[in-house]
Order: C-alpha cells, then sequence, then structure tokens
C-alpha cells in the first residue's frame, strides 16, 4: 500500500510527524486516527489498523502527538485539550491537501481525544472509539501515587510502560476540567464502541459510560479475548474489518470515478503545505504529488522543483509520443530513455536577442535492432510531441483570482 509520510503544523507551532497509508487504488474515505497515551503512531495497534483500512480503499492518516515519535516539542508541555486541538489541525491539513476526513478512530485515549474533538471536525460522519476511557482523568490511574508530588512541586517523573515521562500540574488540572460526557451526548454523528470485557487498563465500565451517554446511531462491539493495546495482530485486523463494513453505513464508500482521459482537461491543483518554505501538494484527479526545492534554493528538497516538473512533462511526452509512432510502426524499439536538463544561457549564443533565454537539452536513447532511417524518423517525431509545441509555441497564460 502507498505509505507517505510528512509534518504538518500542530496547534503549538511544532513541526507534528504524520504518515498516511493509502489504498493503491481509488480512495473511498479518509479516516484520522489517534494513538493511545505516550504510544505514538507507529504503535503496532495504529499501523495494522491503517494499513488493513487502506486496503479496503480507506486512506488513514496517524501522527505523532506533541513530544512523541518523531514529532517536536517537548511532552510535558502538551495537555488533553492540546492534543484534541492537534488532532483539528490534523483534520485541516487533511481538508487544506486532500479531503476531510469522513470516519474519526482513537484508541484509548486517543479515543476520549476523538471523541472531544468530533464536534470541531464537521465533515466526519463516523466516529470509533477502541478502548476508550469515558474520563480523561483516568490515565492519572497510572501514576497516582506520584500526584500529590506533582500537584505541590508543579510537575515530575513517573513510569509509563516502562519508561520515564515529565507530567505537569497543567496536566492534572487539563483533565480535571474535561466533560467528556457532556460532548458525547451532542455528539450528533454514529458512534462505534469497541472494548474487551476483559481489558484490565481501561475497565469495560469505561464503555458502558459512552454508549449510554451518546444518542442514536450507536453499536457496541465486544473485543472478547484482546488486551487493552490490542497486541494481537488478529485483534488490529478484526478491529479494521468492523470498522470499515460499519462505516458503510454512514459514509459513502464508493470510489469517486475516474474522468475519462478523453474529456474535459482536469485541473491541476497546487497548494502549499506550510511545511518549510516551499513545500506543495501537487493533485490532479486522483493523483498527488509533493513538490519543494532544493535545500540549497532554501528548501527541504522534499519534492521535484517546478522546473523538474517542466522537464518531467516534456519527458514524459516525448517518449509516449515515440512509443506510439514505434508501436504504429511495428519498430522494434525496446525501450526509451529521455534526459533532460535545464539552463540558462546567453541569448547571443544563438543569434537571436540580447541578455539570458532558457535553454533545455533533451537526450534521447533508443534501445532496439532499429536500422539508421528508422532511429532517425524516430528522433523527428520526437518533436512533434504535444508538449514540445506548446513549449516551443506563443503560449498565454491568464491568471485571475480565485472567487
Amino acid at each position: 500500500m502507498p505509505h507517505e509520510r510528512f509534518q504538518f503544523t500542530g496547534v503549538d507551532g511544532h513541526q507534528l510527524a504524520a504518515a498516511l497509508d493509502a489504498p493503491d487504488g481509488p480512495i473511498k474515505a479518509y479516516a484520522l486516527f489517534a494513538h493511545c497515551f505516550t504510544c505514538g503512531k507507529d504503535v503496532l495497534a495504529a499501523k495494522r489498523i491503517a494499513v488493513a483500512l487502506a486496503a479496503k480503499g480507506i486512506a488513514t492518516l496517524r501522527f505523532d502527538f506533541t513530544g512523541l515519535g518523531s514529532s517536536e516539542g517537548d511532552f510535558a508541555n502538551s495537555t488533553f485539550s492540546s492534543n484534541v486541538a492537534d488532532l483539528v489541525r490534523a483534520a485541516d491539513h487533511l481538508r487544506e491537501t486532500r479531503k476531510a476526513p469522513a470516519i474519526l478512530i482513537g484508541h484509548s485515549l486517543g479515543g476520549a481525544a476523538i471523541l472531544a474533538a468530533a464536534g470541531r471536525i464537521p465533515e466526519a460522519k463516523a466516529v470509533a472509539t477502541i478502548a476508550a476511557p469515558s474520563d480523561p482523568a483516568h490515565v492519572t490511574h497510572f501514576f497516582k501515587d506520584r500526584l500529590e508530588d506533582i500537584r505541590t512541586q508543579g510537575e515530575g517523573e513517573v513510569s509509563l510502560a516502562g519508561r520515564p515521562f515529565r507530567i505537569k500540574r497543567e496536566f492534572l488540572d487539563d483533565v480535571a476540567e474535561q466533560n467528556l460526557m457532556a460532548q458525547v451526548k451532542t455528539l450528533h454523528k454514529a458512534l462505534l464502541v469497541m472494548h474487551s470485557p476483559t481489558d484490565d487498563t481501561v475497565s469495560i465500565d469505561n464503555a458502558t459510560n459512552i454508549f449510554i451517554a451518546a444518542k442514536h446511531p450507536k453499536s457496541f462491539v465486544s473485543l472478547a479475548g484482546a488486551d487493552h493495546l490490542l497486541s494481537g495482530k488478529q485483534d488490529a485486523a478484526y478491529v479494521a474489518d468492523v470498522i470499515g463494513a460499519w462505516a458503510e453505513r454512514y459514509v459513502d464508500l464508493a470510489p469517486q470515478p475516474v474522468a475519462d482521459a478523453g474529456s474535459t482537461p482536469r485541473n491541476v491543483v497546487v497548494q502549499e503545505t506550510r511545511n518549510g518554505k516551499f513545500q506543495q501538494i501537487v493533485t490532479t484527479g486522483p493523483h498527488r504529488l509533493v513538490a519543494d526545492e532544493p535545500v540549497a534554493a532554501g528548501g527541504q528538497d522534499t519534492g521535484p522543483g517546478p522546473y523538474d516538473f517542466l522537464l518531467t512533462g516534456l519527458g514524459a511526452c516525448t517518449s509516449m509520443t515515440m512509443r506510439m509512432y514505434a508501436d504504429r510502426k511495428s519498430l522494434p524499439v525496446d525501450r526509451i530513455t529521455v534526459t533532460l536538463t535545464h539552463n540558462k544561457i546567453y541569448a547571443k549564443e544563438c543569434e537571436t536577442r540580447e541578455g539570458m533565454l532558457d535553454q533545455i537539452d533533451r537526450v534521447i536513447r533508443i534501445e532496439g535492432d532499429l536500422d539508421f532511417d528508422q532511429r532517425k524518423r524516430l528522433m523527428e517525431i520526437a518533436d512533434k510531441c504535444p508538449v514540445h509545441k506548446t513549449l516551443t509555441s506563443e503560449v498565454r497564460i491568464v491568471t485571475k483570482a480565485a472567487d
């Protein structure tokens, strides 16, 4: 499955590391996944669920909360509220670069965060929680012996899953102020509650509280035999299967039809990601590309530059045009390779005008058992490709402001 890693800006200005698992084909819908407390986007359950959903046509975004995994910032400065705000920012990023998430999924404390964020993501139609606490303050039970010290000293180090973390008084105050059940009562979205009856980290009573508070449509699925972290591969696959089937009732999962290549020309949309100075997302039909500038030019070199795309268009069109001719004439062409370079040269070198002009050097390699005349004719055909004609003719570019 296609797997894209990138960053987006969190609510506190930090760059948050994200991963998007997409289907190897048409995307039926986008989902946003929130991981468990102190885990990270690459925890096994998150990865397995995202990949399984991608296989069903659902592209799933997961990211590291502040100070976790590869994200910037200090975990100690994050709170439940800031995590919720970052989920909203993640949904904003999807909306701006692709399409807003229609499905929200949260695991453990991430499930509570997803419930709190759902009302701020209007396009979301379906919300699924996995082993979620009904009260975010539940996480303080994991370090209850340190609560008094944290309140007295303002912060303290705790051990969670065998790793040290700093917790501040602000975190305790923030989770204590949450009224999650009030938000669940006004969710106004389809809700799926999934929980193991033998979960010894977050008891099944939490699922009961969430389910009772929610209005219909709501569903409950027991994850019998699963542990809290869904460490069993089959459990994560089951969760993805259930979510995919359940979401069909509330989300339009019909893949978007691909436009006929011979019909109305499709748009190319280029939009800033605001990650770095120059990074852009390029969208054309179902295809999404990244554009950037080299580091030497102030970019991050995360994708081809504008002139790289220009040369790509010319090179691809050249090779395709030559291939069409070779096939039509039954020429024994094994492979065509086009190498292009763009430079600025002095105009006096071509004796046309003063100053500088653009020059594209195009080197074509034709592999196959062809004679001299066949190779000569193919090289002539190269200049007949539509993009070549466009670049060497008078081009009119009409620019106007978007409404």
